[in-house]
């Protein structure tokens, strides 16, 4: 990773989440007067011109603003944000949800992956080694902006169709992560886009294993959706019962 500055590094974390609350490019005035950065619209638009050259930040095709990278967005991921972790309160309503199911497998996990949907506002996805694969949230994405776009809508749908495609998704994360972030061409040929993925692996105390995880826009609420699928992996571990 290229060093940055303290005052680029304030910019491009600013940045980055103005863009992931609007899904709009950002310019330097918007910085300058949401955020308090204590820099003139000029010095932010400057650092935000070398922010593009090294490959954090981008050119919107629609305005003179700049929207974050795949590398940027990974920056923020792993040195920037911070999760913002479930209550107890949260975690208890969330448990109860899908404690009655507990001992049958598919309706158990059909439930925690609509619930996964519910809570992210995304499209929540889960699989097993088995071959099943369960989805909800569809109707979320039409509520992003970015799936306005009928191609990149299409295109996500037809790839959630295929299991092969999301399986070669997962077999190709070799590193001991627990929670995996997956952008642009990490997601491999089909999904090569403005997409993100995140999600995790468990394993059931009958070692029945798999993956969770919610996958929308490269835009993601990355601070509450980690901590949250985090959550929802290490749930189906410890209450599933006799699978």
């Amino acid at each position: 990773m290229q060093d940055l500055t303290a005052r680029q590094v304030d910019i491009l974390k600013s940045l980055i989440e103005e863009y992931i609350e609007t899904a709009e490019p950002v310019g330097s005035e918007t910085l300058e007067k949401k955020h308090n950065l204590s820099a003139s619209p000029a010095t932010i638009r400057n650092e935000m011109v070398k922010l593009t050259e090294l490959g954090y930040l981008k050119k919107s095709h629609i305005s003179s603003g700049r929207i974050p990278t795949s590398t940027g967005l990974k920056f923020y991921v792993k040195q920037l944000m911070k999760e913002k972790e479930l209550s107890v309160t949260e975690e208890v309503a969330l448990k109860e949800k899908v404690w009655d199911l507990r001992e049958q497998e598919r309706k158990f996990l059909q439930e925690v992956t609509k619930t996964l949907a519910d809570r992210t506002k995304a499209l929540a996805i889960t699989t097993t080694s088995e071959g099943d694969m369960f989805c909800a949230g569809y109707a979320n994405i039409l509520d992003m902006p970015e799936f306005l776009d009928i191609d990149l809508t299409k295109t996500l749908l037809s790839a959630i169709d295929e299991f092969e495609c999301m399986n070669s998704i997962f077999s190709g994360q070799l590193d001991d992560d627990d929670i995996h972030v997956l952008l642009g061409d990490e997601l491999g040929p089909r999904l090569n886009g403005p997409y993100g993925f995140i999600y995790t692996k468990y394993e059931t105390p009958m070692h029945l294993v798999g993956e969770i995880g919610v996958l929308g826009p490269s835009r993601l609420n990355y601070t509450s959706i980690i901590p949250t699928v985090r959550y929802f992996g290490n749930l189906i571990e410890e209450i599933a019962e006799g699978w």
